[in-house]
C-alpha cells in the first residue's frame, strides 16, 4: 500500500469537506475537518521523506560493503 498517496488522497478529501463546510456557514467544523486535512498532508510529506532516506541509507550501505 502505498501511504504517501493515501495520505495525499485524504488531504484532499478533507479540504474538499472543510469548503462545504465553510460554503455551509459551519465554522467549527470547517475549521476541525481543515485541521485533520493540513495533518494528512504533512503526513504525506513525512512518508515522502522517510522513503527517500530509506532509499538513501539502502544505497550507501550497498556503496560502503568491501568487495571480496
Amino acid at each position: 500500500m502505498n501511504w504517501e498517496r493515501t495520505f495525499q488522497l485524504l488531504a484532499v478529501a478533507f479540504a474538499g469537506i472543510a469548503a462545504f463546510f465553510y460554503w455551509r456557514g459551519n465554522y467549527d467544523t470547517m475549521f476541525v475537518t481543515a485541521v485533520i486535512g493540513a495533518v494528512a498532508f504533512f503526513l504525506s510529506i513525512r512518508m515522502q521523506v522517510k522513503t527517500r532516506l530509506d532509499e538513501r541509507r539502502a544505497n550507501e550501505t550497498e556503496t560502503d560493503e568491501p568487495e571480496s
